[in-house]
């Protein structure tokens, strides 16, 4: 697999670098977020835990895939800025069950 760097802006305010990015892959089927990562990772000289990708998509039978990403300059800068189910899809915090209330049985009606 190949990246390519598309786009490369830096968001002072978020304390991130945005990126947008193609990756070629055409032997293999369409890349996972980790493999994508760690080549992010050595092409942007960052670690892999503050990088965030946010989309991916690839058309049927094209054997390239567009992205979108995020470098943030410290760890605490992803937790703070990120959404929940980002954080979870890109496996830098775990999904919280939710647990649902029963509801308490009702008691019939009084005769009268």
């Amino acid at each position: 697999m190949e990246i390519e760097i598309v786009d490369k802006k830096e968001n002072e305010l978020l304390e991130r670098i945005e990126v947008t990015f193609k990756a070629s892959h055409s032997k293999e089927g369409t890349p996972q977020r980790d493999a994508v990562k760690d080549k992010l990772s050595s092409l942007l000289k960052a670690p892999k835990e503050r990088i965030v990708i946010d989309s991916m998509t690839s058309e049927f039978g094209r054997m390239e895939t567009v992205g979108y990403a995020k470098v943030y300059k410290t760890k605490d800068a992803v937790m703070k800025y990120e959404r929940e189910h980002i954080l979870v899809r890109n496996k830098l915090k775990e999904k919280v069950a939710v647990v649902k209330k029963q509801k308490a049985a009702r008691a019939p009606p009084k005769a009268k």
